[in-house]
């Protein structure tokens, strides 16, 4: 009996080293696992912030692309409809097209300084030294349009 008592002890410590060899490896694959999805939610971050950016141009180019639409709509009716409605009617019709552009400019700047991501975007955004002189002539230009309607 002494033979397995002492023979216990020295299967229960090799089970126990072998316990502990397989959680040391179970840990160390955990840990890998671990610093492999932390990698990878900071590739879907960056991603996601990218295409929140690139998102947010295409939607200020959609304000000031409506915007030039209406202001030639705007240009055109006064231009087309002279000769077919009365002169007021007309002079309305083109006021409201061009307001309606001056608004889009308005809220495409607005859109653009006020309401952009500014998280981990890896992308360049666009210079803002560049938005204001071209948002600016263009309200210019539309200011200009609605004299031209009344004054005209």
């Amino acid at each position: 009996m002494a033979e397995k008592s002492e023979a216990a002890p020295t299967s229960t410590a090799k089970a126990a080293g072998e316990m502990t060899e397989a959680l040391r490896k179970s840990a160390r694959s955990l840990k890998r696992s671990a610093t492999a999805l932390d990698e990878e939610t900071d590739r879907r971050t960056a991603l996601a912030a990218d295409r929140t950016l690139l998102s947010a141009e295409r939607t200020y180019a959609a304000w000031v692309r409506t915007g030039l639409a209406a202001l030639a709509s705007g240009v055109g009716a006064r231009a087309l409809l002279a000769d077919v409605l009365p002169i007021l009617l007309v002079r309305i019709t083109a006021s409201v097209l061009i307001l309606f552009a001056g608004f889009c400019l308005a809220a495409a700047i607005w859109r653009e300084f006020y309401s952009l991501p500014t998280g981990s975007a890896r992308l360049s955004v666009l210079p803002r030294w560049v938005l204001i002189p071209v948002n600016l002539f263009l309200v210019l230009v539309t200011i200009a349009a609605l004299a031209g309607v009344w004054l005209k």
